[in-house]
């Protein structure tokens, strides 16, 4: 059943995506990681995860998703870095066996700055956060930084036709395609791979169900 919101509503709602907090937070990263399990899915599989890869994942919300990162390969380490918070938090409370032994570990940061060294990590990854970056084209430099040189980033991302009649995406979101990705990379030392297109029928945030479709962008450091 699609639920009608206020203005007030859909501007918390708004505000909660793009950074959650508090107990909304945690109930709209419950929502967040259930929508999201399949763009999360396939982008994991467009990683192709290896044995002893640093996996960098860049706004993991409750990180409810962790043990498909696990599903192929056991020897993985995990690294999550959240503006939230709560999500950070709750990520770790969720997966509590993972931190103590040391398989995954969560990190805080400002949105601008990724507090690893250079060249750190195998493997990026980002799904449905490219919308709040504040720095798009100094982030993905930051990206680049600390990838390790032949390493992949993946972002992926919901098509704007597949946004625009979303009555919570307002003026917090900067919707993209594939021409706006393929422009921001220009002068980093990212690349492009690939895109793949997908689809998937999903319950918004609101309650309706829509046709999503969604892009992934795979690219690498040379």
């Amino acid at each position: 059943m699609e639920i009608k919101l206020t203005e007030n509503e859909l501007n918390d709602l708004e505000k909660q995506l793009s950074c959650p907090e508090g107990k909304e937070g945690v109930a709209i990263s419950k929502i967040m990681n259930e929508t999201n399990i399949k763009m999360s899915i396939s982008s994991l599989n467009c990683l192709n995860l290896r044995g002893k890869d640093y996996l960098l994942e860049i706004g993991h919300g409750n990180c409810g998703h962790l043990n498909k990162v696990f599903e192929s390969n056991n020897d993985i380490s995990y690294f999550g870095l959240e503006i939230s918070k709560t999500m950070k938090l709750e990520a770790e409370k969720l997966n509590h066996e993972r931190v103590l032994t040391k398989s995954a570990s969560f990190y805080l940061y400002d949105g601008l700055v990724i507090p690893f060294s250079d060249n750190s990590f195998d493997k990026v990854f980002s799904v449905n956060t490219i919308y709040f970056w504040e720095n798009p084209k100094g982030f993905l430099k930051e990206i680049s930084r600390v990838l390790k040189e032949n390493g992949v980033f993946v972002v992926t991302f919901v098509k704007p036709e597949s946004m625009k009649g979303l009555p919570f995406v307002r003026d917090r979101f900067t919707l993209y395609d594939k021409k706006k990705i393929v422009e921001l990379i220009v002068g980093t030392n990212l690349f492009l791979v690939e895109f793949l297109d997908k689809i998937e029928n999903v319950k918004s945030k609101t309650g309706e169900w829509i046709d999503r479709q969604f892009i992934i962008a795979k690219l690498t450091k040379k």
